[in-house]
């Protein structure tokens, strides 16, 4: 299941769902992620405890496939989350219920998980979220391993990397879709750009995706591209005048890049969701205040 990229960076990009991982240290084990098949979230804690007690478990960000499989990680170590994580962790929106999302994949994906996944308000009463929660960066230091959680907002607002130098390793979450489609949803994409720059900064060799194959530093050249791209072609479709309806129809990227695995009928759906939230805020009214003018004095 588990691929070694460093002699101690495991990672699996073979599974629906995020690129769960983990560190082993002299000191034990740092999880970065969780898997969103109940099986396999199983069996990846089985594989990190192998190697040693968890001490950490980290999520990058607040997106179901990266956090429902922290359910089977209870009692193995602390839950790390940036406050951004913490606040939207599971939480049912009008567009999005997690866990109905997160059960669509079980008969497909995980059959043998439907014996182990419990209902929704077993689930809901300890999903094991964050017992550490932060804002702004985070460093910790794990035996002879130091990990930088680094807030790099724009996919999510609580969006982080994990930067271990002594691996020359960073793992960013969904800052990168590596050769598969980018899912922009309610993103801000400058504030990604910036994301992007500031772990283009980092002294790595290797960038340990939200999704796709472990790449370089070389893709985040690839992957500002494509946000900017996105965003260039809305504008101009804006500029056209064209209608949210005729730009979430004409604008796509869908012959670009796959959808991650499990996934491929959903691509006409991402394209949809990307140009149309695009599309609302590049329309959205920009309130301006203006300093108050002075009143002469009399």
């Amino acid at each position: 299941m588990m691929e070694n990229v460093t002699p101690n960076v495991f990672t699996t990009t073979k599974l629906r769902g995020c690129n769960p991982s983990f560190v082993t240290t002299s000191d034990g084990v740092v999880v970065i992620d969780t898997p969103q098949l109940p099986t396999k979230a199983v069996e990846m804690r089985a594989l990190a405890e192998a190697r040693g007690p968890i001490r950490y478990l980290i999520n990058t960000e607040h997106h179901v496939d990266h956090i429902f499989g922290n359910y089977w990680f209870k009692g193995a170590g602390a839950v790390v989350e940036h406050q951004g994580v913490y606040d939207n962790f599971m939480v049912v929106t009008p567009d999005l219920d997690p866990y109905a999302y997160a059960l669509e994949a079980i008969p497909t994906d995980d059959p043998d998980g439907a014996g182990i996944t419990p209902d929704r308000d077993t689930y809901y009463a300890d999903p094991n979220k964050g017992t550490i929660v932060f804002t702004g960066d985070l460093t910790l230091k794990v035996g002879d391993h130091t990990f930088h959680l680094l807030h790099t907002p724009g996919h999510t607002p609580g969006q982080v990397a994990v930067y271990v130098p002594e691996e020359r390793a960073v793992f960013t979450g969904d800052t990168i879709f590596s050769e598969c489609a980018t899912w922009l949803m309610t993103s801000d994409v400058d504030q990604w750009v910036v994301a992007l720059d500031r772990i283009r900064a980092l002294d790595v060799d290797r960038v340990i995706p939200g999704h796709g194959p472990v790449t370089t530093k070389e893709y985040l050249y690839t992957q500002r591209a494509m946000l900017l791209e996105w965003k260039t072609a809305v504008a101009v479709a804006i500029a056209k005048g064209w209608s949210r309806e005729e730009t979430v129809a004409r604008v796509s990227f869908a012959d670009r890049y796959p959808v991650d695995i499990g996934q491929a009928y959903m691509m006409d759906y991402i394209q949809t969701l990307n140009a149309g939230t695009l599309f609302d805020k590049l329309t959205a009214p920009t309130a301006t205040t203006f300093p108050a003018r002075a009143t002469p004095q009399r």
